[in-house]
């Protein structure tokens, strides 16, 4: 984690109700779905910082309050699905802004978009239907008629770099960028380890088993609403054999042959890069994610 990263968060104090005497510019996350609305003409594309987001002309559905940076309040914003990027902005989807904003921005992009689209989708209780309310003090909502409760939800996943001798496994999948190479993952199941959904994981996407998993770290990353958990691993035994559906390629890559990796800013290539160091090869030349 870098200094602006770790800055930004230690900045940021969550809150629940936005400010009745607000005077000065807020931090506007705006979605037309999942893609984020940013500023073209700024290194790197920014966040639009708006005293009110009726500024930029566009139709809000629902805003929702996250907290405040050093005085600086942020809010999260749903546009409709049809909305058009005023002059001198664009929407761009997530994947993409990962790679263009700073990682501390994109921390907080993370949450609004998470706080966002579980505001949009329990507007109505899904037991009964009742239209819900907000708990007062808690990021929740309750239904009037059966108290049914509804929190934001995270689901844990992990992701996992296995090491085999000066090598480490990189997989494919088919929804990657082209030549685009990462780390075996997947979601935790109900009931399940994180351990062991690590060894699950491996052995049904790439066939092989692991052994002296170590916890490394963690990442929360809205692709749709995760909390990866890091871990390295070695190699134990079995032949690489992808699933060829969630895994289409996968390999055991050295630290001088390594293919187009994932941003900087992931946990996966944080992973990587803990590899290299460790070989003593953190200068070496790689091919960038395009």
């Amino acid at each position: 984690m870098d200094s602006t990263h770790r800055n930004i968060i230690s900045r940021f104090i969550i809150g629940l109700e936005p400010p009745s005497d607000r005077a000065g510019p807020a931090l506007w996350f705006a979605f037309r779905g999942r893609d984020l609305l940013l500023y073209k003409k700024h290194n790197p594309l920014a966040v639009p910082k708006l005293k009110d987001f009726g500024e930029v002309g566009l139709p809000v559905v629902r805003e929702q309050y996250l907290g405040d940076l050093e005085g600086l309040h942020c809010y999260s914003v749903e546009l409709e699905e049809e909305t058009e990027a005023p002059g001198g902005m664009e929407f761009l989807n997530l994947r993409r802004a990962h790679e263009l904003l700073g990682e501390g921005c994109f921390s907080l992009a993370n949450k609004a978009v998470q706080i966002m689209e579980w505001d949009r989708t329990n507007q109505y209780c899904s037991r009964c239907g009742t239209k819900t309310e907000r708990l007062s003090g808690e990021r929740g909502k309750k239904c009037p008629n059966c108290g049914e409760l509804f929190f934001p939800r995270i689901s844990p996943a992990i992701i996992v770099l296995i090491k085999k001798g000066r090598q480490i496994l990189l997989a494919r999948s088919p929804n990657f960028p082209a030549g685009l190479y990462s780390l075996v993952a997947g979601f935790i199941e109900p009931g399940e380890s994180a351990e062991a959904a690590v060894v699950r994981e491996v052995r049904e996407e790439v066939g092989v088993e692991v052994k002296n998993i170590k916890y490394f770290g963690t990442q929360a990353w809205p692709f749709p609403n995760s909390l990866m958990i890091g871990f390295t691993a070695e190699y134990e035994s079995g032949k690489i054999k992808p699933d060829g559906v969630e895994i289409e390629a996968a390999g055991w890559f050295s630290a001088k042959e390594l293919p187009v990796l994932p941003g900087k800013i992931s946990i996966s290539r944080k992973l990587i890069e803990y590899f290299l160091k460790d070989e003593g090869s953190d200068r070496v030349n790689y091919p960038p994610l395009k």
